[in-house]
């Protein structure tokens, strides 16, 4: 069953280069219980979206509905079915972690004995007894990503929207916030994720949506995705970036496409059909060259691969833009994909 639905959603901002389309005529549609991410760099409308389905902003065209409520039509019904954790956590550092959330059950109109038994409950949830009761200005950053989610937690709702929630916190910390996170789908909450992090995506996403100018370009699961890429890419690192133009060229000879060169110029990858057999090639013609090489081998195509076959560019991580808009108006992005959906869900 379908909870989350968006239909041509169109959003123009102007510029002084001109009008620029933050959404152009985005669709989409998110399963009940699931997590569906949408992917892709900053400029791409992801922020955007959310803003429009928390009803933070009225897109120009388009139609969008969340638990069968019209996102438009009734922005305050829609809010009681949904919680938000933006980018940046929106939490009030002079109180401590319990005061914040009773605050907000407060402004839920909870009353105060339930909002106390919530803020309470939520504290324990989110293992942070020991601070509860300190004020956030000496929480850590993973800490506050804790407590702002769980103020978007407080009255269960049944859609969680996450902005790029983990943008910014250390290793350790995002692999606490996503175990959360598959807890709380495995509860029954829906989550749309909006992430730059290609790693996020494949571990949380039931779905994913690839996004670029406003629309989505590709969806499919983490699998389905990654073969539309197909085969095998051969990868090469080399012992110096002097033999990167030999090496680029031994590539090419046995590669699908255009290898890819890493910013250092020592390693060198391409997508191959037949991946043992080429990686044998390659490997043959290079020491035939001279080259040194420093290892190689043979991986399957990652989402990063996914995203430079569909957009021509990676992504790339910028916390520094938290309204991000789109390309100039008139860009367009590749239309959509939709791979046959497998049974099983991806791993």
């Amino acid at each position: 069953m379908t909870i989350i639905e968006a239909r041509g959603l169109t959003k123009r901002y102007k510029s002084k280069s001109g009008p620029v389309h933050a959404l152009d005529g985005l669709d989409l549609s998110v399963p009940r219980g699931t997590v569906k991410a949408l992917l892709g760099p900053n400029g791409a409308g992801k922020t955007t979206t959310v803003k429009v389905l928390t009803t933070l902003t009225r897109p120009d065209e388009g139609s969008a509905t969340i638990a069968g409520i019209d996102v438009l039509a009734d922005p305050r019904a829609t809010r009681r079915v949904i919680g938000v954790s933006g980018q940046y956590a929106a939490v009030d550092e002079n109180l401590t972690g319990f005061e914040n959330l009773d605050m907000i059950g407060r402004l839920y109109h909870l009353g105060r004995a339930e909002s106390q038994r919530r803020a309470r409950e939520l504290v324990d949830m989110f293992d942070l007894t020991a601070a509860g009761d300190r004020p956030v200005k000496g929480f850590s950053g993973g800490m506050r990503r804790r407590i702002d989610l769980a103020g978007a937690l407080v009255t269960n709702p049944e859609v969680l929207f996450l902005d790029e929630p983990t943008t910014g916190l250390d290793p350790r910390s995002r692999l606490s916030l996503w175990g959360i996170i598959t807890d709380l789908v495995k509860e029954g909450t829906t989550v749309l994720l909006t992430t730059q992090y290609l790693e996020e995506a494949d571990q949380l996403a039931d779905d994913i949506s690839v996004i670029d100018g406003g629309r989505v370009i590709a969806e499919g699961t983490s699998d389905q995705l990654k073969e539309q890429v197909g085969g095998h890419r051969v990868v090469v690192s080399l012992m110096t970036s002097d033999a990167r133009e030999e090496a680029v060229r031994i590539l090419t000879r046995y590669g699908d496409g255009e290898p890819v060169v890493s910013s250092d110029g020592r390693t060198v990858d391409v997508g191959v059909t037949n991946g043992p057999q080429s990686l044998q090639s390659v490997l043959a013609d290079l020491e035939a060259s001279g080259i040194e090489l420093h290892d190689a081998g043979m991986r399957r195509p990652t989402l990063d691969d996914v995203f430079l076959r569909l957009t021509g560019r990676s992504t790339e991580v910028n916390a520094g833009d938290p309204d991000e808009t789109a390309g100039p108006s008139g860009t367009k992005p590749k239309k959509p994909k939709k791979p046959k959906r497998s049974k099983e869900k991806a791993a």
